[in-house]
């Protein structure tokens, strides 16, 4: 019987990393548009402002100045952008964590099937992540100004 309980966890085990994985393209499909507004259009415009900054006519304190002022508005949607993801990865995290809490205190039981609600209790858990990612993209894409077509 415990070679088939550690066959059935092994399994279960792979079927969470499955769900995880969709989770992971699911998150880099809805950012993409802003991964690609902070990587071309924020960066390219801190690049400019910064060569912009280099003039023989200013001072060494003036240039690095005038820099780390063309990287505010950069710095300022990555942290944005970073707070949010960290949000929404430690709200998943709790909520797989209630679901092994749950499969934990079956199997002290001794329920049957206990490992099956964990995956089915992890799976609606990750599906509920998966629908609040276009919810987060689109709250992202208006505080950063970002149009539907991806352009600024």
């Amino acid at each position: 019987m415990d070679h088939f309980a550690g066959a059935e966890e092994h399994l279960a085990q792979q079927r969470l990393r499955q769900k995880l994985d969709e989770v992971n393209v699911a998150a880099q499909t809805s950012l993409a548009p802003i991964q690609d507004h902070v990587n071309f259009t924020l960066q390219k415009a801190y690049f400019k402002c910064a060569y912009e900054c280099f003039d023989r006519s200013r001072r060494q304190e003036e240039i690095t100045n005038c820099v780390e002022n063309c990287s505010i508005p950069l710095a300022n949607v990555q942290q944005t952008f970073d707070t949010e993801m960290q949000k929404f990865q430690e709200k998943l995290n709790r909520s797989l964590m209630v679901c092994q809490d749950r499969y934990e205190s079956a199997k002290l039981q001794q329920k049957g099937g206990a490992m099956n609600d964990m995956v089915s209790c992890a799976d609606e858990a990750i599906q509920d992540s998966i629908k609040m990612l276009p919810l987060l993209a689109n709250k992202l894409k208006s505080s950063f100004g970002i149009k539907d077509n991806g352009s600024f």
